[in-house]
């Protein structure tokens, strides 16, 4: 079993799951899980389909019940609690959903307004809290249109604002993204930092884009058949990843050594040395090529690569081309480079330029 992650101890934890395992039929959809989430956190499960993320998901709002282990929300063991028990509890922790789930025969206004009339809301207080949520979510223009007039992006707000009409201290994010364009994307994550950021919301973010993680997440958790196989600060992730996993996400979005060089690369000396680099933090910000040239005579070539911020540190993967000719001062290069890199790999030899 994996170690739990630890976490601050001034800061309460909203969701706990111990050892939690659900069989369906012959198959265990999770395995022995163990995860705490902290209140105000944004934290991101990421896994391929089928890992068990919505299964996960769902144990925590009380959908599926595990066969074994405990889940506490906000201190209160709910894996035996009836639906009788789990009424309260769900009224805590908001749901929003890949496909939206409006109910297309109502308004914006009227489907935001439901869970409030479920929830046993003050009538007389219902239209002023819904009017809150549209002008929260940017659509107080849309009040009185149908879902059938709206956007994608415009349903999900809605969708967004419905969840958080009762006042939940948890929001689930099942796949919200994932029918939305890139641009729609980003607009519907930059609302969510905003909310965790002025209600103290906490996030659980189900994913299957590395990209999603990066741009929202405090922390990720990988899971992989039904099992969480790593977790951590999304900066810690990104920038050393553990598993194989892991690093297979992370290829989306990581640059890629091109193939019209990979295909050249031979395993024997040649010209020049062609070098993967994984780097971050300060070393990232380092004069890397002229600090090479000055300790050796060497000069190096930046062949393809980036750096982007991740939580404002920067975190990138560089592909560099050094003269492979004097093996000396090769060795004493990639010595530098070994020092001043999270890691340092020689992919192979070309021959020219790369």
């Amino acid at each position: 079993m994996m170690k739990e992650l630890s976490v601050k101890s001034d800061v309460p934890l909203i969701i706990e799951m111990k050892n939690v395992h659900r069989t369906f039929g012959k198959t265990a959809a999770l395995k022995d899980v163990s995860l705490n989430i902290q209140a105000g956190e944004i934290c991101g499960i990421i896994g391929r389909s089928g890992a068990g993320k919505s299964t996960l998901i769902r144990c925590v709002n009380g959908l599926e019940r595990p066969d074994n282990g405990i889940i506490r929300i906000e201190g209160q063991d709910i894996s035996g609690y009836s639906d009788q028990q789990l009424l309260p509890v769900r009224r805590r922790i908001g749901m929003i959903f890949q496909h939206f789930n409006l109910l297309s025969s109502k308004t914006v206004a009227e489907n935001i307004e439901l869970p409030l009339k479920i929830a046993g809301y003050p009538k007389n207080k219902q239209k002023q809290r819904v009017f809150e949520l549209l002008e929260l979510v940017g659509l107080s223009d849309k009040a009185q249109q149908y879902p059938s007039q709206l956007s994608g992006g415009q349903k999900q707000r809605v969708g967004i604002a419905r969840a958080l009409a009762a006042d939940p201290v948890i929001l689930l994010s099942d796949e919200a993204t994932s029918a939305l364009d890139p641009e729609t994307t980003q607009s519907i994550l930059d609302l969510l930092k905003s909310i965790n950021r002025e209600l103290g919301l906490t996030i659980m973010l189900i994913t299957h884009e590395m990209e999603v993680i990066r741009q929202i997440a405090d922390r990720v958790v990988v899971m992989e058949n039904g099992s969480i196989v790593e977790e951590g600060a999304v900066i810690d992730v990104f920038a050393h990843p553990k598993t194989t996993m892991t690093r297979n996400l992370l290829q989306v979005i990581t640059p890629q050594l091109p193939d019209s060089i990979a295909k050249n690369l031979k395993q024997d000396k040649g010209d020049n040395v062609i070098v993967r680099l994984h780097i971050s933090g300060e070393n990232a910000r380092r004069p890397l090529f002229a600090e090479i040239a000055e300790g050796t005579g060497l000069q190096g070539y930046l062949v393809h690569g980036g750096i982007e911020l991740v939580q404002d540190i920067p975190v990138g993967t560089l592909f560099i081309s050094l003269p492979a000719l004097e093996p000396d001062r090769l060795s004493t290069a990639l010595a530098y480079l070994n020092a001043h890199s999270d890691s340092a790999e020689v992919l192979g030899y070309v021959s020219g330029n790369a």
